[in-house]
């Protein structure tokens, strides 16, 4: 069955997304329903939504639960055979859905596949073996991953509803989506002809910038040993991150003893990280926002 109107939902994933999200909903067919899971008790956040866009649906999780686990609740949730999952700092080219559904029919099967990014110098995709994808720019072409930030689910290929491992609270939990995917006989696709444009970095308010940035150092350090954990085991991982832990532990102390409280903070979120991991810890860290 190919994609249409009738089949796909859109899931948008929020926290303090309120500057942005507007952009991104607009992008959208007023005909698809929307699902947006926000990551928070927000009741505010929700009210707009839902009061503003008739197609929108808003869940608040009441607490920050991450991006994979936030995506989680909103497929299953949702009720058509295919969901395209997006960060909410994305607006689609007017013909991007189009694009995908005329794709559709074209592929046989696949399990997952994507738009591509307006960013040439920045692909949303990768692809170990094919070298040159874009000789013929009018067909989807298979990829072995594709970011995060949009990724079309045909859910019949998932039977066992295993989508994004919860884990991962933030980073890498789409590399093991696509990996998984792989690794099970999966097929993933890029749609040449659909583009998308990522504002990148933009999917929560400025206002909380600070405390994002430290979110990210520390949860790409935890997310980086658990990830080479899971398909390499400890020892690899541990050689892998070692001298990430080395650096962030002298540069911990470089900037403290010169009273620089920006980067102490910065390089103590790598170390920290990194040794919660190595602990087998969860990835307990959240922003204050």
């Amino acid at each position: 069955m190919s994609i249409s109107g009738q089949n796909l939902s859109i899931v948008i994933v929020t926290l303090r997304s309120e500057k942005v999200i507007d952009k991104c909903i607009k992008s959208i067919n007023k005909s698809l329903p929307i699902i947006v899971v926000e990551n928070s008790n927000n009741l505010e956040f929700k009210n707009y939504l839902e009061k503003n866009y008739k197609n929108v649906e808003c869940i608040l999780t009441q607490k920050n639960l991450g991006t994979g686990s936030g995506y989680n609740i909103g497929i299953k949730h949702s009720k058509t055979e295919y969901v395209y999952v997006i960060n909410p700092d994305i607006v689609l080219d007017d013909e991007a859905l189009n694009e995908i559904y005329t794709a559709s029919v074209k592929l046989k099967d696949f399990t997952i596949l994507s738009p591509i990014s307006s960013d040439l110098e920045f692909p949303n995709y990768s692809n170990n073996k094919i070298k040159n994808n874009l000789k013929d720019e009018s067909k989807p072409f298979e990829v072995d991953y594709v970011d995060g930030f949009s990724i079309l689910i045909n859910k019949k290929n998932f039977k066992d509803k295993n989508y994004f491992d919860e884990d991962f609270f933030m980073y890498l939990e789409n590399d093991d989506l696509c990996r998984r995917v792989k690794n099970n006989g999966g097929s993933i696709y890029i749609v040449p002809k659909a583009k998308i444009y990522h504002l990148g970095g933009g999917a929560v308010d400025p206002e909380f910038s600070r405390e994002v940035e430290l979110s990210r150092n520390w949860h790409w350090m935890w997310s980086t040993f658990n990830y080479n954990k899971k398909y390499r085991g400890f020892f690899v991982s541990l050689i892998i991150v070692f001298p990430k832990l080395v650096s962030s532990i002298i540069k911990t102390l470089i900037y403290f003893l010169i009273f620089n409280k920006d980067k102490k903070q910065i390089y103590y979120q790598r170390f920290s990280g990194l040794i919660n991991a190595i602990l087998g810890k969860k990835s307990w860290y959240r922003p204050k926002v």
